[in-house]
């Protein structure tokens, strides 16, 4: 039994090593026009993209980006990389220790699409597209390089994979097929960090555990004294699904903290199955170790 459990667990993709130099190229060549950094839950993307964007940064001050055409000619001279979030749930003011936010990691480089809605709100794939489409022009207008970072596929797919919500084409659509809307990227380069799952799992566990104690039940329990509804954020998923269900005396403490751990142990898994799915439906990932 345990050969066909083991069996049964997907296989790993290979992880290459980033040929940053070739990137660079990429970009400077209009081969790539988005740098996209996805993976599931704890396997360490915000940390990479952010070193990515100061190696990005590092390279401009030498010089590496000059000539780029994706920066206006009659633009202000403005180097280095932003990140802009694909995460549904960092979109929530106030929803921070929950979703992760780690907002001292970005440092010195520039976010975006963190902090804009109010929790409680129904923010949806239709207006992250819209507002990724103004943060994208900005960023590229200004001479900076793009990087979108997260694991919402969603939020992925609607800005990478071609969708035009106008027309209705499905986004599991190949990009040769569908109809690019206007605003959107036409080449992105995908980069999906890598972890094993014993180890992504301990890092779930034990981060999970820090958020416990960091005060994330303080920080749910001030969203429902605020009047978030608590439907709305059990519909949020995950940690403030089953930390509301213990505010309201649904679950003791050590179920809650048990279930939610399960629970995000599944999630990150179906990230991975989107990720594959994406491979499958003609994306090329560049999986790196981290």
């Amino acid at each position: 039994m345990p050969r066909l459990k083991h069996s049964l667990i997907a296989a790993l993709p290979e992880p290459e090593p980033l040929d940053f130099a070739q990137l660079a190229g990429d970009y400077l060549a209009g081969r790539c026009d988005l740098i996209v950094v996805l993976g599931p839950t704890a396997s360490g993307k915000t940390r990479y993209a952010v070193s990515l964007a100061r190696e990005i940064c590092a390279a401009e001050a030498l010089g590496l980006f000059e000539g780029c055409p994706a920066r206006m000619t009659d633009g202000p001279a403005v180097t280095g990389a932003e990140i802009i979030s694909a995460d549904s749930r960092q979109v929530y003011r106030g929803m921070d220790i929950g979703t992760g936010k780690d907002l001292a990691e970005y440092g010195e480089i520039p976010y975006h699409l963190i902090d804009i809605a109010e929790p409680g709100e129904q923010y949806n794939v239709w207006q992250y597209q819209q507002d990724f489409i103004r943060v994208y022009a900005d960023i590229r207008a200004r001479g900076a390089v793009p990087i979108l970072c997260g694991g919402t596929g969603m939020y992925i797919n609607a800005v990478t994979r071609g969708y035009d919500f106008s027309e209705k084409i499905p986004l599991s659509a190949a990009r040769e097929e569908a109809a690019v809307r206007e605003g959107l990227p036409r080449h992105p380069f995908f980069i999906g960090t890598l972890v094993d799952r014993d180890t992504r799992n301990a890092r779930i566990d034990a981060r999970l555990d820090a958020r416990l104690q960091e005060g994330m039940i303080e920080e749910i329990r001030g969203l429902l004294e605020r009047g978030v509804p608590a439907e709305r954020l059990i519909a949020y998923g995950l940690e403030y699904k089953y930390v509301t269900l213990y505010l309201q005396g649904e679950l003791p403490y050590a179920e809650m903290r048990e279930k939610l751990a399960i629970a995000i142990h599944q999630f990150a898994k179906r990230q991975m199955t989107w990720w594959r799915g994406m491979e499958r439906s003609g994306a090329l990932i560049h999986w790196v170790e981290v």
